[in-house]
């Protein structure tokens, strides 16, 4: 049997992340990101008003009519943290979300894919403190929210 491509364990971005077990090669299929398929407005409900940190992380949108709720049913693919220079992607394969990796990736290195959340139009402070970023990236843009677009990223 084969050793699984990560492992969960503390991590100095967020509470848990993947590290990579062994080394794992530039465009290596790593996992699917799994959970309860449900609605964007059962996902609006059962989160509406939660005062955890980042309350959707573990929300990810398959369509526009389908979103994956990693909190029920999901697997270690919810423990990988977002990055402002990840060093994997998440893509959409027939409904379904996988985790591909963007370059060679060193046993023991934490795996990342920017997460770029959806702005919701309240970009406000509170909202930018809700998401913050803590990937230490030399690109840190400061939050997990996708680029806005009146919004520069910081130069390399």
């Amino acid at each position: 049997m084969r050793q699984p491509l990560f492992e969960v364990r503390s991590s100095s971005i967020h509470g848990l992340g993947g590290f990579a077990a062994r080394r794992i090669r530039k465009g290596t299929r790593i996992i699917e990101y799994i959970g309860e398929r449900i609605t964007s407005e059962e996902a609006d409900r059962r989160y509406a008003g939660d005062p955890s940190e980042h309350p959707h992380v573990l929300l990810f949108v398959a369509d526009k009519r389908t979103v994956i709720d990693a909190a029920v049913g999901g697997n270690e693919a919810r423990f990988i943290n977002h990055s402002c220079e990840p060093n994997c992607k998440a893509f959409t394969e027939k409904k379904r979300i996988f985790i591909y990796a963007l370059r060679t990736i060193e046993e023991g290195e934490e795996l990342t894919y920017d997460y770029n959340l959806t702005r919701d139009g309240r970009d406000d402070a509170e909202t930018e403190k809700r998401y913050a970023c803590h990937c230490g990236a030399r690109t840190c843009r400061g939050t997990m929210l996708a680029p806005g677009k009146d919004r520069r990223q910081k130069k390399k």
